[in-house]
């Protein structure tokens, strides 16, 4: 399962989004969606988010870092799952987060999905586009 593309659409009233239909079957066990690093929302099907938790139970990490990646993980995530239209509701902090006031992307980000507004997603993509092919070049080189 990987998921691609980016799609726009416009958040209702009460907070809801559709996800888009050929993604919904990966959702239809839960989704989890928390604080992406860059003012997005990030939105993980359980199956995803389980295997996030658990790499957070291992690793020779102190104590006392693993509280605070837990807390900046976990406390800031909802789970949710999808309504009968294959809308998720998008809790009002995670919008705060993002800036979503109308107008959002879901992009595709091959195990998950990023949800954005409108505004930050163009300038997200301004960014990425001009730096793109330099990480590309630097992939091939490590090989």
């Amino acid at each position: 399962m990987f998921f691609l593309g980016e799609y726009e659409y416009k958040v209702d009233a009460k907070g809801r989004v559709p996800i888009p239909p050929k993604f919904r079957k990966h959702f239809a066990d839960g989704i989890v969606l928390n604080m992406g690093a860059e003012e997005c929302i990030n939105a993980y099907p359980l199956s995803v988010w389980e295997k996030i938790a658990e790499k957070f139970d291992s690793g020779p990490i102190a104590p006392s870092r693993v509280r605070q990646m837990n807390r900046a993980v976990f406390a800031s995530a909802f789970d949710s799952e999808l309504d009968e239209q294959g809308r998720v509701m998008l809790p009002q902090p995670l919008r705060q987060h993002a800036d979503i006031k109308d107008s959002l992307i879901i992009a595709g980000t091959n195990k998950y999905l990023e949800i954005w507004s409108k505004a930050r997603w163009e300038k997200q993509k301004a960014l990425w586009r001009k730096d793109v092919w330099q990480l590309f070049e630097n992939m091939e080189m490590r090989q």
